[in-house]
């Protein structure tokens, strides 16, 4: 590859991790928060590399014009070098970092997943008297399958997340996705609403309801399901790839 698509390739990649980690959240679409610093950083080594490409480039090579003793190289005053085809590919994703950010994740790949499992858990502490009662998703999940002193039943309780639209049953998700390290193993934790209309897919909302008895509250059997009360359409969280509490 030749020196000039080097240089390009390299400020184009740093400019391309800086603008999604440094000046947007774009990164945000595609690893944990915690990860923004190593983007950022390696934004920066790649524009560093390429200024020193660059300079490098411009110093010249000694005995290059003296080589033979007549006054040009053994290659015979040709370059000969090409840039393979393939290397172009290269700039696609530099390039897309800048000018193209592909779509969040959301409600499509959720519906195509199973619900996350939700860790075992023997203890729960006592639930607050304040009421609704904020709970993330997978807190209201463990809640309804696993508190064996059901707590959870005839409390109204709040959550926040966006819509996942279910066309063969009744009612839809509320839905939030989750990352553990990015998106490659993003996992979705889902709560089904009854009672109210589902707004379009992808609609942030927080819910407020009763859980919608089935089966048997504490234990496995029972749904993770709402009886929705109100639903109030909310902004995205700048985080939106967190289980986290409602937004007010």
């Amino acid at each position: 590859m030749k020196r000039p698509l080097q240089v390009t390739l390299l400020v184009l990649s740093g400019l391309g991790l800086l603008h999604a980690s440094l000046f947007t959240d774009l990164s945000l679409r595609f690893v944990k928060e915690g990860m923004r610093p190593m983007l950022v950083a390696s934004g920066v080594l790649l524009l560093v590399l390429g200024v020193a490409e660059a300079w490098s480039s411009q110093k010249p090579v000694s005995g290059d014009d003296d080589a033979d003793g007549h006054g040009h190289g053994h290659g015979h005053g040709h370059d000969h070098s090409t840039v393979p085809r393939i290397a172009w590919l290269l700039f696609l994703p530099a390039l897309s970092l800048l000018f193209y950010a592909p779509p969040a994740l959301g409600a499509y790949t959720a519906a195509r997943e199973a619900p996350k499992a939700v860790a075992e858990q023997r203890y729960f502490d006592p639930l607050p008297a304040t009421s609704p009662i904020p709970l993330t998703l997978t807190q209201f999940t463990s809640r309804v399958q696993q508190d064996h002193k059901r707590d959870i039943g005839g409390r109204s309780v709040r959550m926040t997340g966006f819509v996942t639209p279910d066309k063969g049953a009744d009612g839809w998700y509320l839905t939030r996705i989750i990352f553990t390290c990015c998106a490659a193993d993003a996992q979705s934790v889902k709560v089904r609403i009854h009672g109210a209309a589902a707004l379009p897919a992808n609609t942030w909302v927080t819910v407020t309801g009763t859980w919608h008895p089935g089966g048997t509250l504490g234990t496995s059997s029972a749904p993770a399901a709402l009886d929705a009360r109100t639903v109030k359409k909310v902004a995205k969280p700048v985080n939106a790839y967190t289980d986290a509490l409602p937004l007010f």
